[in-house]
């Protein structure tokens, strides 16, 4: 069973991005910040993470860094709201694997996680 990680500061979009992918067989992991995100996926090493940015403390960005340098091979697709060409330049830069902005096509985004974890085989 594929482990994913699901990081947003909002409750709803974590229980509901949880119960969607359950639903299709992947153990997942939510954390509303990005401290909890780094320990769970240094304890846990899911092999996908779906980041927001905005967030209290530690921001997505700072995150995707922080994952990135420790599990280089661990997909981060950045799933936020923020949709300006800068945010979106500096996230891919830094190497998160995709950018989808909300609201959410989840057949777009179900697909799109289906793809990252093809590509890790």
């Amino acid at each position: 069973m594929t482990k994913m990680l699901v990081v947003d500061d909002e409750i709803e979009i974590c229980d509901f991005l949880k119960t969607f992918f359950e639903e299709r067989n992947y153990k997942v992991l939510t954390a509303l910040n990005g401290e909890t995100a780094l320990k769970l996926v240094n304890q846990e090493r899911p092999a996908i993470v779906l980041l927001d940015i905005k967030m209290p403390g530690c921001d997505g960005i700072e995150v995707l860094k922080k994952i990135k340098q420790a599990h280089p091979l661990t997909k981060v697709i950045m799933v936020t709201a923020i949709e300006t060409r800068e945010k979106i330049e500096e996230a891919l830069r830094f190497g998160a694997d995709n950018y989808i902005t909300k609201p959410l096509s989840l057949e777009y985004l179900e697909k799109d996680v289906r793809d990252k974890l093809e590509q890790m085989v």
